[in-house]
């Protein structure tokens, strides 16, 4: 039995176009009818998830099947919601006079880089944090592999980000009650909204971090591409202490033999899965086979979910 089927969180990553959402709806599927209750959530501002299940979706968890749930991720909502969110912790903290001025630049702020990327960590800190509670397993569909990297490494940028300005919030009250004389410490409601999120930040990096809980799974190809883009993807989430400890190799081509064209696909395909082996030796290794048309239906992903359960549980 693979490791995976034990973990309470899973991300699933790749290069753009290998079946990481069929993977991870797959998944989740077969989750769900081993009885898991399970939220599925698409942080891929493409979103396939809903088409796979042609299912609506939207922020909140919506009901596909019996014990499995979605939510896809809108990045300008959350954008949105974000700095609304900063706005409300400025309320009484700014004069009235510079109220206005302040959350002009807030906005102006929105569009700049990075901007989407925080307000994205922000929902995945809400979802890890609040809704593991009542899930027995949260699946991510996460957006193209440099996407991932950049949301699965914020929560050690963003604590050593916030330490910086918690130290800077710390001298700057020593310095203002020296001088007031009193020696008083000086209420800041700042500095107790950045002490709360570090301690956020904090609880969802040590989750990220417990390989008892969470696993990071990548989905590719047997091609050469896919192959080096995830050697590569694999070395930098573990320079952070991430490991990816299981690989989806997806459409692997049938065994034919009324084709020269297939069987030298075939061949050449036997050659990269030779090499996924050699190069991902410490993985465990999920094989998918290619279905005969798109996984565009329940009944398609259906015959996903039966091939992944074959793998899982041998």
């Amino acid at each position: 039995m693979k490791k995976i089927v034990n973990k309470q969180i899973v991300f699933f990553g790749g290069k753009g176009g290998v079946g990481k959402s069929t993977s991870a709806s797959a998944f989740a599927l077969t989750s769900a009818r081993k009885g898991q209750k399970t939220l599925l959530v698409s942080t891929d501002p493409a979103h396939n998830v809903g088409d796979i299940f042609h299912k609506r979706l939207s922020g909140n968890p919506k009901r596909l099947t019996e014990n499995l749930f979605a939510i896809e991720i809108d990045p300008n909502e959350e954008t949105k919601r974000y700095l609304d969110g900063v706005k409300d912790n400025l309320k009484g903290l700014v004069k009235a006079k510079m109220v206005e001025e302040v959350h002009r630049q807030i906005d102006l702020a929105g569009s700049s880089p990075g901007a989407d990327e925080a307000a994205m960590f922000d929902r995945l800190v809400s979802i890890i944090l609040d809704e593991k509670g009542s899930f027995d397993t949260i699946v991510f569909d996460t957006a193209p592999t440099g996407h991932t990297i950049r949301l699965l490494t914020l929560p050690e940028l963003m604590g050593a980000w916030i330490d910086g300005m918690l130290k800077r919030r710390e001298n700057l009250n020593k310095n203002f009650s020296a001088w007031m004389g009193d020696g008083e410490p000086v209420e800041d409601p700042i500095y107790d909204i950045l002490d709360k999120r570090k301690e956020r930040f904090a609880e969802v990096r040590k989750i990220l971090l417990d390989d008892e809980l969470t696993e990071y799974v990548f989905v590719l190809n047997a091609e050469r591409l896919p192959i080096l883009e995830t050697e590569k993807a694999v070395e930098t989430l573990r320079k952070h202490d991430l490991l990816v400890n299981t690989l989806v190799v997806n459409k692997l081509l049938p065994d034919v033999e009324d084709s020269s064209f297939l069987r030298k696909r075939k061949e050449q395909e036997k050659e990269y899965i030779q090499m996924i082996d050699k190069k991902f030796n410490q993985q465990e290794k999920i094989f998918i086979p290619l279905l005969d048309g798109d996984v565009s239906t329940l009944e398609a992903l259906d015959r996903i979910s039966e091939a992944m359960q074959e793998e899982l549980f041998q």
